[in-house]
C-alpha cells in the first residue's frame, strides 16, 4: 500500500510504500513498551465480504411513509435482521453502525439522510441499557414493539417483532417459529387474498418449516382455504420437488394421514407421490379441486 509521487527530475511516477514504514516508525516510537504492546500489520477485520441484510432507498421529495416501522425512514435506510432465537447484541449495533459509516463514505451519502433499523424477536434489554448508560442516548418506545433511539446524528430504531400490532404488521410479527394455528390460518388467508401478485414463496416456506406441527393442525381444520395446488405453489415446493425430499415427505405425510376412510382418489395420490411424480402432473390428472388438504 502507498501513494504515487512524481519524480521531478525524470517525470516518471513511482510508488512509495509508506505504510510499512509507518508501522516501523510506530514500533520505534513505542519501543520502550515493546513488552506490553503487540503490533499487527494490515490486520484483517473480517474474513467475508461486508453486507447488510437490507437497504431500502426512498425516493427524494416523497412524503413520509405512514407505517410504524418506517416512520423514521429517510433517503437511505439500512436494516439488520436477527432470526428467532438470536438477539440484537451490543456488538451487532457497532457492526451495523460501522456499515452505515462505510456506506456514507463509499456511496457519498449524507449521514444525516440515512437511518439504521435493527429487527429481532427478543427484547434488546442489554443493548438498550448500553445505549442509554454508555452512549448517553435516549431510547423510547414510540409504539408497540418500536423503540426510537435519539442522541445521534444517525436516526436509529430497534424493532421487537413479536410485540408489533398484529393488524398492522402481520408479516413481520408472524416471522416466528412459535406461531399458533390461528396465526397460521390468518397468514394462509392473507396470502390467498393477495393472490399470484404477491411474492410470498420464501416466507411461506420458512413458516411451514419452522412451525411444522402447527401447520399440520391448521391444515386439518375445515376453514382453511388453501388447496393442495395452492399450497404447493405458494410454499415453492413444486420447483424443487425432487431435490427437496423433506418437503415432499411432509406433503406425502399430510395426504397419507388422511387416506384412511377417504375417497379412492387420495389413495392414488399417495401412490403417485411415492413414485416421485411431479405435483403438476398429479394436479393435471385429478383436476385442481380433486384434493384439499384439510
Amino acid at each position: 500500500m502507498g501513494v504515487k509521487e512524481i519524480d521531478t527530475e525524470s517525470g516518471e511516477s513511482s510508488r512509495i510504500a509508506w505504510h510499512p514504514a509507518f508501522i516501523e516508525a510506530l514500533v520505534l516510537e513505542l519501543g520502550a513498551y515493546s513488552e506490553v504492546l503487540e503490533f499487527h500489520k494490515e490486520f484483517p477485520l473480517i474474513s467475508e465480504p461486508l453486507s447488510i441484510d437490507c437497504v431500502i432507498v426512498k425516493k427524494r421529495g416523497t412524503a413520509p411513509i405512514d407505517k410504524n416501522i418506517a416512520a423514521i425512514f429517510r433517503a437511505v435506510n439500512l436494516l439488520e435482521y436477527k432470526s428467532p432465537g438470536d438477539y440484537v447484541s451490543v456488538e451487532d449495533f457497532y457492526k451495523v453502525y460501522a456499515y452505515a459509516c462505510l456506506y456514507c463514505a463509499l456511496e457519498k451519502a449524507p449521514i444525516d439522510d440515512m437511518t439504521v433499523s435493527f429487527v429481532g424477536s427478543r427484547h434488546p434489554r442489554k443493548l438498550i441499557a448500553h445505549l442509554e448508560e454508555t452512549r448517553g442516548y435516549t431510547v423510547e418506545e414510540t409504539g408497540p414493539g418500536v423503540y426510537t433511539v435519539t442522541g445521534d446524528v444517525l436516526p436509529i430504531q430497534l424493532i421487537n417483532s413479536p410485540h408489533l400490532p398484529e393488524d398492522e404488521n402481520l408479516w413481520l410479527r408472524s416471522l416466528s417459529n412459535r406461531l399458533d394455528t390461528q396465526a397460521v390460518l390468518r397468514i394462509g388467508d392473507e396470502a390467498a387474498r393477495l393472490g399470484g401478485d404477491a411474492n410470498v414463496e420464501a416466507y411461506l416456506d420458512v413458516i411451514a418449516r419452522a412451525n411444522a406441527a402447527v401447520m399440520e393442525e391448521a391444515m386439518s381444520m375445515g376453514n382453511t382455504v388453501l388447496s393442495f395446488k395452492q399450497m404447493v405453489e405458494k410454499v415453492g415446493w413444486a420447483d424443487n420437488w425432487r431435490a427437496e425430499g423433506e418437503a415432499r415427505g411432509r406433503v406425502e405425510g399430510r395426504v397419507e394421514g388422511r387416506v384412511e376412510g377417504e375417497a379412492k382418489a387420495e389413495r392414488r395420490i399417495v401412490e403417485l407421490l411415492r413414485s416421485g411424480k411431479h405435483p403438476d402432473e398429479i394436479i393435471r390428472e385429478f383436476g385442481k379441486n380433486a384434493v384439499v388438504l384439510g
